[in-house]
């Protein structure tokens, strides 16, 4: 898929179906960061310095070598893409909210076709590896950007000490480089009012709960990333043995809330989700935070075997479609906030439709 497809087509291979423990956990995101020896960090870098770390990159992601063992990584620079497009590359958890603000001189953006592998080039770091897989799938997407990372260390030369490790711009980040976070559904957790204990005891463990697009962000439509903190003094393999054995327990308690639910409520229950997916079914104006509400319940339903016929991917693919910049692309024009609602309602409906797309 290229960029021009990856900008109007709201699917991405991180939402497909068959992923491991898919009826709470989304996705998982393995993130590597990694600067190069001969520069300073990105905001020291002079615009000509910019502009040499992207065509360094570019290089490097062009070798026949690295084509062949990953795939084809294309590379595209913000400054040729609308503030709208760059958007959509945030909304489909992409790149970070924080990469695109400002002046986005002497950035880029490092796609793989099928949007698994992503690189931002000077986002806080020169490099920030990105892996997004569908489901609990942290060891497969570290050895895959792993993968990558390895390949353009034969071009480039990253900022490294034998006491510290990779030598990046946050300390928080110094050693591996590595964050590897699980984006999860929880709408038991939070209807039962147990998630506040849940992310208290996360952070004792070194972890962090962030919103739908990461670090300052809300959580919206139930979905919260958990991420590890600490990278220096731990090994790669440490890290993501622990997260996941800590995500597999945060998807059995989500699964006992969700129980404990049916089972004293399930009238009201029952109402909430079949009440949301009749608004998603027939509404003619809806606003995005009441959409993404509406599909968190639809998705609470399909994984509670209540609705039948919904595929998950399907789900997170409104959700992308739902949001601003998305519905402003498919439109191919500046749309006021009625407008979109109207859109974003039409939308939904055709494709909840039998047969729709």
């Amino acid at each position: 898929m290229a960029l021009k497809d990856t900008l109007k087509n709201p699917y991405s291979n991180w939402m497909k179906d068959g992923g491991a423990e898919a009826d709470v956990v989304v996705s998982s995101r393995v993130r590597l960061a990694r600067d190069l020896a001969a520069y300073p960090f990105p905001h020291r870098l002079s615009p000509e310095q910019a502009e040499e770390v992207v065509h360094a990159v570019g290089l490097a992601v062009q070798q026949s070598k690295t084509a062949a063992a990953v795939g084809p990584l294309e590379l595209t620079r913000l400054a040729e893409l609308t503030p709208v497009e760059r958007q959509v590359l945030v909304e489909k958890h992409l790149v970070s909210p924080d990469f695109i603000k400002g002046d986005v001189t002497g950035k880029a953006v490092v796609l793989r076709a099928d949007e698994v592998v992503s690189i931002m080039v000077n986002e806080e770091d020169h490099l920030r590896i990105q892996c997004l897989m569908p489901g609990l799938a942290l060891r497969e997407g570290w050895e895959l950007a792993s993968r990558v990372d390895d390949l353009l260390e034969e071009t480039l030369e990253y900022a490294c000490s034998e006491e510290f490790g990779y030598l990046v711009t946050c300390p928080t980040n110094v050693g591996t480089g590595l964050r590897a976070s699980v984006m999860l559904h929880l709408p038991g957790l939070v209807a039962t009012r147990m998630l506040g204990e849940v992310i208290s005891g996360l952070g004792k463990l070194g972890l962090t709960v962030r919103g739908l697009y990461g670090e300052g962000t809300k959580a919206t439509g139930d979905l919260f990333q958990v991420s590890n903190q600490i990278t220096l003094g731990r090994q790669e393999e440490e890290i993501i043995h622990d997260l996941t054995a800590l995500v597999r327990r945060l998807v059995s308690q989500e699964r006992e809330a969700r129980k404990r639910l049916y089972r004293e409520q399930p009238e009201a229950l029952e109402d909430r989700i079949f009440r949301s997916y009749g608004i998603l079914q027939n509404a003619r104006v809806i606003e995005s935070e009441e959409a993404l509400r509406r599909l968190s319940d639809l998705r609470l339903g399909v994984a509670l075997q209540m609705i039948k016929g919904i595929p998950f991917s399907l789900i997170a693919e409104l959700m992308v479609l739902s949001q601003p910049a998305f519905l402003i692309k498919a439109a191919g024009r500046n749309l006021a906030p009625a407008e979109r609602d109207v859109l974003r309602a039409r939308l939904i409906r055709e494709r909840l439709s039998p047969g729709g797309k």
